[in-house]
């Protein structure tokens, strides 16, 4: 099964950068509850920052996918427009009579 993460997860590594930020910026006199609450706050901030850049990424991914489909549809109906030469429409027909002379004549040569 697959484990969903809730809003509350932060990783280890976004904790551990939260706490030195925090530390970084304490004020002669803050208590370590206090540094703790500002790195709380550090992390929230990092993960909404990260769920944002994700969500860009999604979107930006999302039409870049739109983007492809409609060239691709694009060309397909190029395609589509373009007639075949004339020359090769006799070609199947010319193929299939080839096919039953040589059918025939081996036919006439096995006897």
């Amino acid at each position: 099964m697959t484990k969903k993460h809730s809003k509350a997860e932060i990783s280890d590594t976004t904790k551990t950068e939260a706490m030195k930020i925090a530390k970084g910026t304490q004020k002669p006199g803050q208590t370590k509850e206090q540094t703790k609450l500002i790195a709380q706050g550090i992390e929230k901030g990092i993960a909404e920052y990260k769920k944002r850049e994700k969500q860009k990424s999604r979107e930006r991914d999302k039409q870049r996918k739109q983007e492809l489909k409609a060239k691709l549809k694009e060309t397909e109906m190029e395609l589509v427009e373009e007639k075949p030469a004339k020359s090769l429409t006799f070609l199947p027909w010319i193929l299939l009579a080839a096919s039953w002379i040589g059918f025939t004549s081996y036919l006439f040569m096995s006897k």
